[in-house]
């Protein structure tokens, strides 16, 4: 293991220094993906478990807004930019995975994902040192646009969902396509407000 290791340090080392600009924008899109990969699947453990804890009362009760009434391939939802339709069976009774319970799970989810995000990106990512806390104020009104856009996306297309599969592949569907969608333009974010080497710079 050691020698492998050596050996591709070595090949790293010289294309590094070959080509500075192309090997910054591999190890940067290397790291951002295993760690966005990782909060990922951290995002994905709290969706799908969180709403089971809060319960089903919290799971029947509606909370959305602004509220529109829609159709898409045979299913009534009423879509939203916060918020989440309250699910039901085919006998009527409320499901695990819709309502305010999931929302709060969502929004957990999410929120926590970024603070544990947010550090490794700057510090081991882009190797930024630019004032923390007006990144992270950056950082967080990113995050809000990007939860907005991903919920108004989403509301379109998960009740559809909630219908015709399993809550296991429906919390899935929702973790990779948000998480998707995110990871692009976080990427490009990161890139604008984990400037590389400000603190330096400033200081000469």
């Amino acid at each position: 293991m050691s020698n492998l290791k050596e050996w591709w340090m070595a090949k790293w080392n010289t294309f590094e220094a070959g080509h500075p600009k192309l090997a910054k924008w591999i190890y940067q899109i290397f790291c951002f993906f295993v760690f966005s990969m990782g909060v990922t699947i951290f995002q994905y453990l709290v969706f799908t478990f969180m709403p089971g804890i809060l319960g089903i009362g919290l799971a029947g009760t509606e909370f959305m807004w602004p509220q529109k009434r829609m159709s898409l391939f045979g299913v009534e939802f009423t879509w939203s930019l916060l918020g989440y339709n309250v699910l039901r069976d085919s006998a009527g009774a409320v499901m695990i995975g819709g309502g305010l319970g999931y929302f709060i799970s969502y929004e957990t989810g999410s929120f926590l994902a970024q603070c544990i995000n947010f550090p490794l990106q700057r510090n081991i990512t882009f190797k930024s040192h630019g004032n923390p806390v007006y990144q992270a104020m950056w950082y967080f009104i990113a995050w809000v646009a990007i939860s907005l856009i991903c919920n108004g996306f989403n509301n379109l297309w998960m009740p559809v969902a909630a219908a015709y599969v399993p809550p296991a592949v429906y919390n899935l569907l929702v973790t990779f396509i948000t998480g998707g969608v995110s990871m692009i333009i976080f990427f490009f974010v990161f890139k604008i407000i984990f400037p590389e080497g400000e603190a330096k710079e400033k200081n000469r």
